[in-house]
């Protein structure tokens, strides 16, 4: 077991984290006033990743991606953690579901996001179906050669900046030994597409500048080209994907974290109250000592769980705990870092009440604490047949 990173690993998280510092630092605290990223920010942190070579690092090298392997993927996402969400959308990392395009699809979407032309979103949550993927409304049928797609999505992120859509559908419904299980499929959708509108979402707290919006589809006629994968599969790919997705959460998690601590230790240190630093009192230092362990624990559980994507083996519990443990783990350490900051911890002088308010959503989305615990506890159980 080697815990060691490689001279090219090293390489890449000082430049993601040098990245983050001068290119995403100096706009977090305009971003999270106003919510707002301007289309020339974008398009600036987008232009020079894509110089550094970082854009769409997560793909393989032979369709023009870093290729990366999964630790050292998880090692940018935990540097890009670091920074404002509503800004780090833009050092791309495209949806890896984008592998399933095939003939045409490769030149209409897939290669021109990793290029960083084009930019996706994905679209599965509904007001009725957020857990409970299988019971979503959203729902295409099969006229002809077409798909004519109705339905609401919400709750999409950064579906007001992206180019094209993925889409989940019911496309049918199969029998199971538990019931009637509806047929999922994915779609391609483009902005613009006829009977598909982009409305505004929610005012959230969490992530300002990173948007949810509200997808509504009113007989969109989409060609049976537009499929991604192959019909009544998309919930295979959409399992797939999500693996990812939860160890990118978890990464992050990691390294806002990382970027508390670094604030509340020198804090502890120089800060004094009835003569001496307040970190020389054990209600202080045990806190840090505490938050320290949480921090090394989750970031050990992520990387053990890309490792383990590395090597081939099944990983779903692994990922299900970085995720489930990494985000619990950043409520606390945000938490406690605001107490030990005091009054201050609160003020818009410091980031941390954005990294409190921040820290709140990463329980919820990409699968609740909730499902994570299920997916563990199941795994656990499978085998004695319970």
């Amino acid at each position: 077991m080697n815990f060691g990173l490689s001279e090219e690993q090293e390489m890449i998280v000082k430049t993601v984290r040098d990245f983050v510092e001068t290119e995403i630092y100096p706009y977090e605290n305009e971003v999270d006033r106003t919510g707002i990223v301007s289309p020339g920010l974008a398009q600036e942190i987008r232009r020079k990743c894509i110089e550094l070579g970082f854009y769409a690092c997560n793909f393989p090298e032979e369709i023009g991606g870093a290729g990366l392997d999964h630790v050292t993927f998880t090692l940018v996402e935990r540097e890009l953690g670091r920074g404002s969400m509503g800004l780090t959308v833009f050092f791309g990392r495209p949806s890896g579901i984008l592998m399933a395009c095939e003939g045409e699809q490769r030149e209409r979407y897939l290669l021109p996001a990793v290029r960083g032309e084009k930019i996706d979103a994905l679209a599965i949550t509904e007001p009725d179906a957020g857990s409970d993927m299988r019971g979503m409304k959203c729902a295409a049928r099969q006229d002809g050669d077409d798909f004519v797609l109705n339905g609401t999505k919400h709750f999409i992120s950064h579906a007001d900046v992206a180019d094209f859509v993925i889409v989940f559908a019911a496309t049918g419904e199969e029998e199971t030994p538990k019931g009637a299980k509806k047929k999922i499929t994915a779609f391609l959708v483009d902005r613009g597409t006829p009977g598909f509108d982009i409305l505004k979402g929610y005012d959230s707290v969490s992530h300002r500048g990173y948007h949810n919006v509200i997808l509504n589809f009113t007989d969109c006629r989409l060609p049976k080209s537009q499929v991604l994968g192959e019909v009544h599969r998309g919930f295979d790919i959409a399992n797939e994907w999500l693996y990812g997705t939860r160890l990118t959460v978890a990464a992050t998690c990691v390294g806002r974290a990382r970027r508390v601590f670094d604030l509340a230790l020198p804090y502890a240190a120089e800060r004094k109250q009835f003569g001496r630093p307040i970190g020389a009192n054990q209600g202080v230092s045990f806190k840090l000592a505490d938050m320290i362990t949480e921090i090394d624990a989750a970031d050990l559980l992520t990387l053990s769980a890309a490792w383990k994507l590395d090597a081939g083996v099944p990983a779903n519990r692994e990922i299900a705990s970085a995720k489930l443990y990494a985000s619990e783990m950043l409520a606390r350490v945000t938490d406690e870092a605001i107490q030990i900051f005091g009054g201050m911890g609160l003020m818009d002088d410091l980031p941390l009440a954005r990294f409190w308010r921040d820290a709140r959503v990463e329980r919820i989305w990409d699968g609740t604490s909730e499902i994570q615990r299920h997916i563990i506890s199941r795994d656990l159980l499978r085998p004695f047949g319970a």
